[in-house]
């Protein structure tokens, strides 16, 4: 099992929302940096552990835990021209995007936020907390992840 880190604004899709899809279940879209694809493509599988982390919003931060439930398939969205994530240059024969599905575990009752985060001395090595890194899809050591975990129940 593997563990990753999801941003999301949670003005366009926010851990709400996941609660109230269907079975508390949707597929992950629109990611369109080929380093984040990669992982959704290659090495995230079912069963891995997510933090939905909302960002580029007041409340920045680790907002609960959702679960892989389906490996990384080809993002539909990329061929359609009426969708927000429609990619011109992507072909369905050699398609350049993907994503996973992920069913909500458990939504915080408060957002662990990224500034409490920084300060923690055991976090060091999760991208959040390193100059530089702004991917949107993220691996989290497996120590880091279960010490956030506990700090945020």
């Amino acid at each position: 099992m593997q563990y990753w880190l999801f941003k999301t604004e949670p003005d366009a899709f926010s851990i709400d929302d996941l609660a109230g899809m269907p079975d508390q279940t949707e597929h992950w879209d629109g990611i369109r940096n080929y380093q984040a694809r990669n992982m959704l493509r290659d090495e995230i599988k079912q069963g891995d552990q997510v933090f939905i982390y909302h960002s580029s919003c007041k409340n920045v931060g680790i907002a609960g835990l959702a679960e892989v439930v389906k490996e990384g398939y080809v993002d539909h969205t990329q061929f359609d021209p009426e969708a927000k994530y429609h990619d011109p240059k992507s072909n369905p024969d050699n398609p350049r995007w993907y994503m996973v599905d992920v069913k909500l575990k458990q939504k915080f009752d408060n957002i662990l936020p990224l500034a409490e985060i920084k300060k923690m001395p055991d976090i060091t090595e999760v991208g959040l907390v390193k100059k530089g890194h702004r991917l949107s899809v993220m691996p989290v050591p497996e120590k880091e992840f279960m010490f956030l975990v506990a700090k945020c129940k």
